[in-house]
């Protein structure tokens, strides 16, 4: 019988899938599920509605809720994290502040100024989960949905020897994108996808053996239907030869192309027909209206006389199938550049093809990615990594040092800006940041 954890459960909608993937496999069917957060409502709703799917499938899967992660950890063969350290009104302060000096955020919660203070109050709650399973489930592997993902999944893999990868549904997302583009069924399409998350360029794209990669070009070039839907990412394919896996809105804001002038916001993100990422702020805005409607949808979800119970497309449950003796399963997953690619810096955090088995993760060598791909790619990893050593040391110059050269920031910030920001940022973000024991900036 398996054991799987959820940490961040009040994370309705995903733990709601997840759990619903878990059980439609025979062999975790019948596990023991534990839920976990500090939001007693939230816990208790996702309690009720994994509940409804024990129930309804026939399931003998048992079910736990707490809000003390270290009363469920021991004996866990799994554990799944989707936790938010600090609320949105925390969150809004990341973005507000850039925005004063010039710096228009469409997501920030994975790089850039916003990312690295979300990353900052992140890192130390994630790190004490992964030390508090370094003592009670040892072998237990950790499968993390939480952004900023590169950051946080690094500052573990440094601090901790246990098994973790982090998750991100960007990879098979835009596969099924860009199989739909070049007129193929879905799952029809065999690919290599490899870099950082959020930043992962497909360096293969084939159908039985035959390269994608000059229709998929001609296609966004001559459709505009196409090429409007993901104006952002398309730009950056046409001009670099190799596609990247995360949406333009996110993708905007890690480069030095499309956000530093109104025109461009203008030009490249206002008129897309996907994700629109002209809106400043828009995932913020998103969170805080769904924190008044939440409920609400919660309780039609669980008034329903029947629920979906049908396998979704995460990666979860099938890599917690493959480790508890199941199917072995392909994925793309973080993990430490161990030798894995070759142009981008070692020990940075990387995404990169995985097997999940029984023996836990094995990631799959890559070599080299394309050197257009590898110079915004490296930079970013750089990046990341110089914030997490600011994090771990509660050193602020070595944070600030990491802003400064953030692609998006020094298009628009002199150095004496920048410090400007991180010092204002800092302060805003102070009561979250204990480790910081002196910030001087």
């Amino acid at each position: 019988m398996a054991k799987v954890v959820f940490i961040g459960a009040g994370s309705f909608g995903f733990t709601r899938n997840l759990v619903r993937d878990l059980l439609t496999f025979d062999a975790l069917s019948d596990a023991e599920i534990a839920l976990v957060d500090i939001d007693k409502r939230r816990l208790n709703f996702a309690r009720r509605a994994c509940q409804k799917l024990i129930t309804q499938g026939g399931y003998k899967a048992t079910l736990t809720a707490t809000t003390e992660r270290r009363d469920v950890l021991k004996g866990a063969d799994a554990v799944c994290v989707t936790i938010l350290r600090g609320a949105t009104t925390v969150w809004s302060h990341d973005i507000l502040i850039p925005k004063k000096y010039g710096i228009d955020t469409n997501v920030g919660d994975t790089r850039g100024p916003s990312g690295i203070f979300r990353a900052l109050r992140t890192i130390p709650e994630m790190v004490d989960i992964a030390r508090d399973m370094e003592q009670l489930c040892p072998r237990a592997i950790m499968l993390n949905y939480t952004n900023p993902m590169a950051m946080l999944c690094h500052a573990m893999q440094l601090q901790t020897d246990i098994q973790l990868t982090g998750l991100c549904h960007s990879v098979q997302g835009t596969a099924a994108m860009l199989e739909r583009w070049v007129g193929l069924k879905p799952g029809q399409m065999d690919y290599q996808c490899a870099g950082i998350n959020h930043m992962a360029w497909y360096l293969k794209l084939e159908h039985k053996g035959r390269d994608l990669y000059p229709k998929l070009k001609k296609v966004v070039s001559s459709d505009k239907a196409v090429y409007n839907h993901e104006q952002v990412r398309n730009e950056m394919f046409l001009a670099l030869g190799s596609y990247v896996t995360e949406s333009s809105g996110h993708n905007s804001e890690y480069s030095w192309w499309f956000r530093k002038r109104p025109d461009l916001i203008k030009k490249y993100c206002r008129d897309g027909t996907g994700w629109n990422p002209g809106h400043y702020a828009y995932i913020l805005k998103q969170y805080q209206l769904r924190n008044k409607t939440w409920q609400a949808s919660v309780r039609d979800w669980l008034d329903q006389d029947e629920v979906p119970l049908g396998r979704g497309h995460e990666y979860a449950a099938s890599i917690i199938n493959a480790f508890m003796g199941g199917d072995i399963f392909e994925f793309n997953g973080n993990l430490s550049n161990d030798g894995l690619i070759d142009n981008l810096p070692q020990g940075a955090c990387v995404e990169v093809p995985v097997v999940a088995s029984r023996k836990g993760f094995e990631a799959i060598r890559v070599g080299s990615i394309p050197a257009p791909c590898a110079l915004l790619t490296g930079l970013s990893a750089q990046i990341e990594m110089l914030a997490v050593e600011g994090c771990l040391k509660g050193d602020a110059e070595l944070v600030y040092q990491a802003i400064a050269h953030d692609p998006l920031t020094a298009a628009k910030l002199s150095l004496a800006e920048a410090r400007s920001m991180t010092k204002e940022m800092f302060r805003k973000n102070q009561k979250w940041l204990p480790h910081f024991k002196k910030i001087e900036l």
